[in-house]
């Protein structure tokens, strides 16, 4: 495979001003401004490959989106390098810009309210110079991933949210980016435009084979969509791999769900901590080097018919890492 983001030891420093308190304070410093130094990423390296769909986490303030900014070439890091299509990113070279997509949130179709869908999408047809012949395979594409057959004609100021929401992925991907950075995508949608949104992103990255690195809280999201996950915390790199790996690497327990003969409830307690219990079933916490001896106890005591031995589900290992502060 090859690699279309190559990112080495990138820093990014931001200046903000302070003062104290007070009129006089506010009057001083119109004169003699004070800064303090805040380190948004600190020495990130990684690569992204062709056709991957990468998972972005972290905790709010973690250096997501300023990372982001930077790839897309809308911030200059303070230090490090990037590569981005063998374009540098803030360089805001035409052909870089053609080949990138940087969304936001669910975001809407822009322009005046008086224009058709189709309208609209023929305008970014003009701005990207887009051949007729790329522009209808391109427009053939998103009508049937994002079911916009029957808003093409429609003025945009007659859109609910959610076809303002499809419209606006439309007129981003219209072009046909190679590579998408996606920002909460699905922020504050309801459910069916949420699931909506992550069966376009499956369907849209194996039908272009385009690079998307996403960002989400939603840990669903990450689940559903990506096999790898980068994770930082305040601008540092803490993991990047498999998703499984993950909870390997970052939870001390594992899930155990037992099944017993007899419709009877065990004192569970003497094996682990319990989650949920019922008469003949089980489904215990216990730490990762006690599984073995509790795994023994629970067959040689109890008449087991089933035990399952399973990790922590992933949205709760991520909590538990943003509020332990373990990463």
């Amino acid at each position: 495979m090859v690699s279309v983001i190559n990112i080495q030891d990138i820093s990014m420093i931001y200046k903000a001003p302070v003062r104290e308190a007070g009129l006089r304070a506010a009057l001083g410093s119109l004169v003699h401004r004070k800064y303090r130094e805040i380190q948004a990423v600190r020495d990130i390296s990684f690569e992204l490959e062709a056709g991957e769909v990468v998972g972005f986490i972290g905790p709010n303030g973690a250096g997501k989106t300023t990372t982001m900014k930077i790839l897309s070439g809308i911030l200059h890091p303070t230090g490090g390098t990037v590569n981005v299509l063998g374009f540098t990113p803030w360089h805001r070279e035409t052909s870089f810009l053609k080949n990138i997509a940087f969304i936001r949130g669910s975001q809407p179709i822009g322009g005046p309210n008086e224009l058709t869908v189709l309208d609209s999408l023929r305008f970014q047809q003009l701005i990207y110079e887009i051949s007729e012949t790329a522009f209808h395979k391109g427009l053939a594409l998103l009508v049937e991933m994002l079911k916009l057959e029957p808003l093409l004609k429609r003025q945009i100021r007659a859109l609910s949210l959610g076809e303002r929401m499809r419209c606006g992925l439309a007129l981003a991907l219209i072009y046909q980016p190679r590579i998408l950075f996606l920002d909460e995508p699905t922020l504050g949608l309801d459910v069916t435009a949420v699931s909506m949104i992550r069966r376009f992103i499956t369907d849209y990255s194996q039908q272009t084979k385009a690079t998307i690195l996403l960002t989400s809280h939603y840990m669903a999201d990450v689940e559903e969509l990506c096999k790898r996950v980068v994770l930082i915390d305040h601008g540092t790199l803490r993991y990047d791999g498999g998703l499984e790996g993950l909870s390997t690497s970052f939870s001390t327990s594992r899930i155990l769900t037992v099944t017993i003969a007899e419709k009877v409830t065990p004192k569970w307690n003497m094996y682990g901590e319990v989650i949920e219990a019922e008469p003949g079933k089980a489904t215990l916490c216990v730490q990762r080097e006690q599984v073995a001896t509790v795994s023994a106890r629970l067959l040689s005591e109890l008449p087991v018919v089933d035990l399952a031995i399973g990790g922590i589900p992933l949205e709760q290992v991520i909590d538990q890492i943003y509020q332990e502060g373990r990463i």
